[in-house]
C-alpha cells in the first residue's frame, strides 16, 4: 500500500472518530469516552500528517509538543472548575490564533519567494486570517470580562455597528487588493490589524448574561478558522475537523439563543445584562413586598418531611465550590427514601454544560441531571425545589411581565413547587441585572450567606432531624 493511501485512509478513520466522538459528547454518561474517541483520532491525524509532510524541523515539534503538553497538564491541575469558562474562552483564542498563524506563515512563504497566489488559495489565506484574528481577540477579551480583568458590562458608543462594519468592508477590500493585484506585506499587516481590532469591538459590547453564547461562538468560528487553514495547506482531516467544531459550535449557539428566547442578532448587538448588577429593589415595584429569611434548621425541617427535591443549581453554586457538599445533602436526602433530582438549564453558568460539569465533578449519578424540558412538569408535584445561586433561570418574570427584559425566556418552574429554598449571598440580580419575583412568593424560604457554607449547615441540620 502506497503512502499517499495509507494517509488517506487513516485520515478517514481520524475524521470517523472524530464524529463518533462528537456524537458521544451528547451524554454525560458518554462523554468521556466521546472525548477519548477524538482525541485518539486527533493524535491519529497528527502522527501521519507529520509523516505526510515535509517537515522543516522535527527538533523544534518536538519542543513544542514538551513545551504545549507542560502547559496543558499544568493547566488541567491548576485551573479552578469555577473558571472553565475563562479556560474554554482562552482556548477558542488560541485555537483561532493557531489557524491565523497557518495563514500568515504561507501567505508569507509564497510572498517571499514571488509565487503568484492563485485566487483559490488567497481566498483560503484570507478567511482563515480574518476568522483567526476576530476569534483570537475576541476571546481574549471574552476572558477578561469572565476573569474581571475587563468590565462584564457592556461597552458601547455611538455608531458601534456602522464602525465596526466599515472595518469589516475595509478587511474585504484589502483582501481583494492582496489577491488580485499584489501580495503585499505591509497591507497584510493592516489586514492582520484591522481583524485583531474587529474582535475585540465585536466582544466588547456584550454583557455578562450573554457570556455563554459569545462563548458557544466564538467556540465555532475557531472551527470555521481551521476549516480555513486546512484549506490554506490542502490538509482534509483539520478541514473536515474545523467544519465539525465550526458547525457544532453554531448548533449549540442556536440551542442556547432559543435557551433564552433571543436572536443571535440581539446577543450580538443587544447590549444586554450588566454583569455587575445594582442592588436589588424591593418588592418588584411592590413596596410591601417581603423575603422569609429562614435558619438552616428551618429549613432542614421542610426537608425532613420532603417526599421529592429538586436541586437547581446556579453560577453562586460554582463560586463557592458547593458542589461536593450538594452532593452529600443529595446523599442525606436519599437515604431517607427522598426521591432526588437536579434541573440543569441550558443557560446556567457562564458556559455551556457547566453545572453538568461541576456536578460531573463531584460523582453526581448522571440519571439524577435532567435537562430543562425533561424535568419542568416534574416541579408541581415535588415538595421543595432548592435553587442554589440560580436567578435568572428561575424568575417568573419571564412569563408574566411584558415589560421585563427577560420576557419569554424559558425557566425552570421552580416557582411551582410545594417549597422553594433559594440558597443566595443576598438579594442582587443575576446577570440580567433585574429583581427575581421568586424571592418574594409565598412559598419561598430565603436561607442567605455562602452556598457551601449553607449546604454543609443543612447536611448537619438534616443529620440531626
Amino acid at each position: 500500500m502506497s503512502f499517499p493511501i495509507f494517509a488517506d485512509l487513516s485520515y478517514l478513520v481520524a475524521a470517523a472518530l472524530f464524529i463518533f466522538g462528537l456524537k458521544r459528547l451528547q451524554s454525560p454518561a458518554t462523554a468521556r469516552t466521546g472525548n477519548l474517541m477524538a482525541a485518539i483520532g486527533m493524535l491519529i491525524a497528527i502522527v501521519v500528517t507529520l509523516l505526510d509532510r515535509d517537515v522543516v524541523s522535527y527538533e523544534m515539534i518536538l519542543v513544542g509538543v514538551v513545551v504545549g503538553s507542560l502547559i496543558g497538564a499544568i493547566s488541567a491541575r491548576a485551573v479552578q472548575m469555577t473558571a472553565m469558562p475563562q479556560m474554554v474562552a482562552i482556548f477558542n483564542g488560541f485555537g483561532g490564533g493557531a489557524s491565523a498563524l497557518v495563514a500568515m506563515a504561507e501567505f508569507y512563504r509564497l510572498a517571499g519567494e514571488g509565487v503568484e497566489i492563485s485566487i483559490a488559495s488567497g481566498i483560503s489565506i484570507m478567511v482563515g486570517t480574518l476568522i483567526g484574528a476576530v476569534t483570537f481577540s475576541g476571546s481574549m477579551i471574552a476572558f477578561g470580562k469572565l476573569q474581571g480583568l475587563v468590565t462584564a458590562a457592556p461597552v458601547t458608543y455611538p455608531l458601534q455597528k456602522t464602525f465596526n462594519s466599515l472595518l469589516l468592508v475595509t478587511m474585504l477590500a484589502m483582501a481583494v487588493y492582496l489577491i488580485a493585484f499584489e501580495p503585499n506585506l505591509n497591507v497584510f499587516l493592516a489586514f492582520l490589524g484591522v481583524g485583531l481590532l474587529l474582535g475585540v469591538l465585536s466582544v466588547v459590547p456584550i454583557g455578562g448574561a450573554d457570556m455563554p453564547v459569545v462563548i458557544s461562538l466564538l467556540n465555532s468560528y475557531s472551527g470555521l478558522a481551521a476549516a480555513a487553514a486546512g484549506f490554506v495547506i490542502d490538509n482534509r482531516v483539520l478541514i473536515i475537523s474545523g467544519s465539525l467544531v465550526g458547525a457544532a459550535g453554531l448548533i449549540l449557539t442556536r440551542i442556547m439563543c432559543v435557551a433564552m428566547n433571543r436572536s443571535l442578532a440581539n446577543v450580538l448587538f443587544g447590549a444586554f445584562g450588566t454583569g455587575e448588577p445594582a442592588a436589588a429593589s424591593v418588592g418588584v415595584g411592590d413596596t410591601d413586598a417581603t423575603v422569609r429569611d429562614v435558619t438552616a434548621e428551618d429549613a432542614a425541617m421542610v426537608l425532613a418531611y420532603a417526599r421529592s427535591v429538586i436541586f437547581v443549581p446556579g453560577y453562586g453554586m460554582a463560586v463557592a465550590q458547593a458542589q461536593h457538599a450538594v452532593r452529600e445533602l443529595a446523599d442525606v436526602l436519599k437515604s431517607r427514601g427522598v426521591d432526588v433530582r437536579f434541573a440543569i438549564h441550558p443557560v446556567a453558568g457562564r458556559m455551556p454544560g457547566h453545572m453538568n460539569v461541576l456536578l460531573a465533578e463531584a460523582n453526581v449519578p448522571y440519571d439524577e441531571l435532567f435537562a430543562m424540558d425533561e424535568i419542568n412538569h416534574a416541579f408541581e408535584s415535588t415538595t421543595v425545589a432548592i435553587v442554589i445561586g440560580a436567578n435568572d433561570v428561575v424568575n417568573p418574570a419571564a412569563r408574566n411581565d411584558t415589560s421585563s427584559p427577560i420576557y419569554g425566556m424559558p425557566i425552570l418552574n421552580a416557582d411551582q413547587a410545594e417549597n422553594i429554598l433559594i440558597l443566595k449571598r443576598s438579594l442582587r440580580p443575576g446577570f440580567a441585572g433585574i429583581d427575581n419575583q421568586l424571592f418574594y412568593n409565598a412559598k419561598t424560604m430565603m436561607l442567605f450567606g455562602d452556598a457551601k457554607d449553607s449546604v454543609t449547615k443543612l447536611i448537619t441540620e438534616s443529620k440531626a432531624a
